[in-house]
C-alpha cells in the first residue's frame, strides 16, 4: 500500500493506493492535475484549489482526499449515508462511514468508499476489482413468497445455513 501527499499553499491532496480502483474519474474531471503518465501524477499547482477539491470529491472510492490549507471549508459529507450497488461491481458508499472489525475496533473511516460485494477482493472490505476476474454478476432481486408469508423468523428457511 502506498500513501502519497501532494501539497500547495492552498490545498493538500492525499492518495491512498489501497483504496484506488482506477475509475479514472479524477483524470476526466481535471486532466491538467491528474495524469497517470506523468511523475508525479498529481500536478498540485496546475489548477485552483476549489477545482482540485471538486475533482477529488468525485472519487467514489475515497482513494483521493484533501485538506484545505487556505481556510476554505473541507469536504462536507452528505447528511444521509447512501449505498449504491454498481452493476456487476462494488458497493459505492457516500457519507460518514466507520468500518469496524469483528471485535468492534475501528478499522477505517471515510466519506467515500468502494466496498467489495463479490467476496473475492484481496483488500477486504474494499473492492480491488477482483469481481472482474471472478465473473461476478448481480443477483437479480427476486420476490420470495416464503418471506412475504412468514409469521415469524422461524418461518424463514435459509438453505445455506441448514446442515
Amino acid at each position: 500500500m502506498t500513501k502519497r501527499t501532494y501539497e500547495s499553499t492552498q490545498i493538500r491532496v492525499y492518495w491512498n493506493s489501497a483504496r484506488c480502483i482506477h475509475t479514472a474519474i479524477c483524470l476526466k474531471a481535471l486532466p491538467e492535475v491528474f495524469d497517470v503518465q506523468r511523475r508525479p501524477w498529481i500536478a498540485i499547482n496546475a489548477a485552483e484549489a476549489d477545482e482540485i477539491a471538486l475533482a477529488v470529491e468525485q472519487c467514489p472510492t475515497g482513494a483521493l482526499a484533501y485538506e484545505r490549507l487556505d481556510g476554505a471549508p473541507g469536504e462536507q459529507p452528505p447528511s444521509k449515508t447512501t449505498i449504491i450497488p454498481r452493476p456487476n461491481g462494488p458497493l459505492f458508499v457516500k457519507g460518514e462511514v466507520e468500518i469496524r472489525d469483528s471485535n468492534g475496533n475501528l478499522f477505517d473511516t471515510g466519506t467515500r468508499m468502494a466496498l467489495c460485494r463479490c467476496g473475492h477482493s484481496q483488500n477486504q472490505p474494499f473492492c480491488d476489482l477482483s469481481h472482474r476476474k471472478a465473473g461476478f454478476r448481480n443477483v437479480p432481486r427476486v420476490s420470495d413468497p416464503q418471506r412475504e408469508q412468514a409469521q415469524s423468523p422461524r418461518d424463514i428457511t435459509n438453505p445455506k445455513s441448514e446442515a
